[in-house]
């Protein structure tokens, strides 16, 4: 993928280093945590519950401070392609929300490390990239891209920006009103399923920004393939196939390798938001 080293970003906050307090639950803290991990699954955690581990608690009211790494940053050079990415992925949704006469807030991009206080509570790296509703953020361990290289056999810089462009696509869905959408789905429809068309449709998202990616000539020779076999790389029916569990639709949360794809490619194809309509589509 061709892209500008050096980009400013202030939607990209580095909070890589920075301490997370400890905290317990009790009472209240509770319940709070149960509607966090209920958000986060629905509306934005990536790789959710498929990698295992991670827990999810009631923000301790730490003040986080950006502390990125003192001295050389060996991942200074990954940093500047998320800061080009995220700049470019939110410039492409914020112009076509103009042309529908919408208004668009851009979202922030957290970097961390290992754990982090969220408006969703307390998250993990274990559950992989997510974006949290509440805050309007989307939160990154870099860990993670060697995770999808090494374990998951999906490398490539196309295949990082895949994953970016993914969980801002769920910002698009916070702005424009999915979780109510999902929620009167939800009266007819088991809570996976719901989550299933989420992510679908925040795949979709991901393949419009490639589309608008194309028509910039940012993408090289083997870039579209790189997002691709991320995307198959991550489907619910391989994960659990590669952890020795039987496939089980019912507990599918964003998808199998095919429809990953599938809608990733709709939305590359077509370059349109409005062909995201996972909710009413007749076959995912």
């Amino acid at each position: 993928m061709k892209w500008t080293p050096g980009t400013e970003n202030d939607d990209v906050v580095d909070r890589r280093g920075s301490r997370v307090s400890a905290g317990t639950l009790t009472g209240g803290g509770l319940a709070v945590t149960i509607v966090a991990v209920l958000v986060a699954r629905l509306f934005g955690v990536d790789i959710s519950g498929l990698l295992g581990g991670g827990e999810t608690s009631a923000p301790s009211g730490a003040n986080n401070q950006p502390a990125p790494p003192a001295g050389t940053d060996p991942d200074k050079p990954l940093v500047d392609f998320i800061k080009f990415v995220m700049k470019d992925v939110q410039d492409t949704f914020a112009a076509k929300f103009k042309a529908e006469g919408q208004p668009y807030r851009r979202a922030k991009l957290v970097l961390f490390t290992d754990a982090i206080d969220t408006g969703c509570g307390r998250s993990s790296s274990a559950i992989g990239p997510f974006y949290c509703p509440p805050d309007e953020h989307a939160y990154i361990d870099l860990s993670f891209y060697r995770e999808l290289r090494q374990r998951f056999g999906a490398p490539g810089d196309f295949a990082q920006a895949y994953v970016l462009a993914h969980e801002i696509g769920h910002h698009l869905q916070k702005l424009l009103g999915a979780e109510q959408r999902a929620q009167a789905q939800g009266k007819h429809q088991r809570r996976n399923e719901i989550s299933v068309e989420i992510e679908l449709q925040a795949d979709c998202y991901a393949g419009v920004w490639g589309h608008a990616a194309q028509g910039k000539h940012l993408l090289e020779a083997g870039d579209l393939e790189e997002a691709l076999t991320a995307a198959t790389a991550i489907g619910d029916d391989r994960l659990q196939k590669q952890s020795g569990r039987e496939v089980n639709p019912e507990t599918f949360t964003h998808g199998t390798s095919a429809q990953r794809v599938r809608w990733f490619r709709k939305g590359f194809d077509t370059g349109q938001l409005a062909a995201c309509d996972t909710f009413s589509a007749g076959e995912l």
